[in-house]
């Protein structure tokens, strides 16, 4: 038996709401600038409590799927202009746990920009405690190779998210920290496809040339060593894709 089975989730009435009502809006049910039914009607026709439909309204604003605004009502919100980066999970469960071709295109591209600043920062700021938790991230690795694709997924965010700590910015880890579920869910699907084989284990060499490069303190090796990471994963999660 598969032990890497998921347990069944049972969604509580607000997130059932939530991913109802998301669901509507990104399918464009809902139109932008639409201005819902009130509360008390819409309740009615979802079927749940008027709180239960407010909490998720709440919510949704947070995320800059809607608008709520008093006296007036609710109105669907242009994410894209709106939106805050809680939508990236929004999006792939709407997907089916998959993101969308432009939207997958457009994270990577993302990385590529944030992902060689914070291994630039890494390599001119790094401390050495900060060295000896990449080294261990490395022999993590090395056993990892021989354990699970989900092992590897886990520690190949691990690995990122500890270049964007040591590069010393406040707010890079939070960025990274923030689309956990998106980077991992893209990363997943290149481990799966690829467990086991040489272009993971071109990851792997990859990763231990960056930590030389950050011991050495070598900045332009550590950029150059990064755009090749995501290049390299860019090229080859497309052959992962049906």
């Amino acid at each position: 038996m598969n032990n890497n089975i998921e347990p069944i989730q049972v969604q509580s009435l607000k997130e059932a709401s939530i991913a109802r009502l998301e669901q509507m809006i990104l399918s464009r049910e809902l139109s932008i600038g639409e201005r819902l039914p009130s509360e008390r009607d819409f309740a009615a026709r979802l079927n749940v409590s008027r709180p239960v439909l407010h909490q998720a309204l709440v919510d949704l604003e947070a995320k800059g799927l809607v608008q709520i605004i008093p006296r007036r009502g609710v109105f669907i919100s242009d994410y894209r202009r709106d939106g805050s980066l809680a939508m990236l999970s929004s999006l792939l469960s709407y997907h089916n746990g998959r993101l969308a071709p432009e939207f997958g295109q457009s994270m990577m591209d993302m990385r590529l920009l944030l992902e060689t600043e914070t291994a630039r920062l890494a390599a001119a700021h790094r401390t050495e405690e900060q060295l000896s938790e990449f080294r261990e991230l490395l022999a993590q690795e090395e056993w990892g190779a021989a354990s699970d694709p989900q092992t590897l997924t886990e520690l190949d965010f691990a690995f990122h998210l500890s270049i964007a700590i040591a590069s010393g910015n406040l707010v890079y880890p939070l960025i990274i920290n923030s689309f956990k579920s998106v980077y991992t869910n893209l990363t997943g699907e290149f481990f799966r496809k690829y467990y086991g084989t040489e272009v993971v284990g071109a990851v792997h060499r990859f990763h231990h040339q960056l930590v030389e490069a950050f011991q050495k303190k070598d900045i332009d090796f550590a950029v150059e060593t990064m755009t090749e990471i995501l290049k390299h994963g860019k090229s080859y999660l497309k052959g992962a894709r049906p």
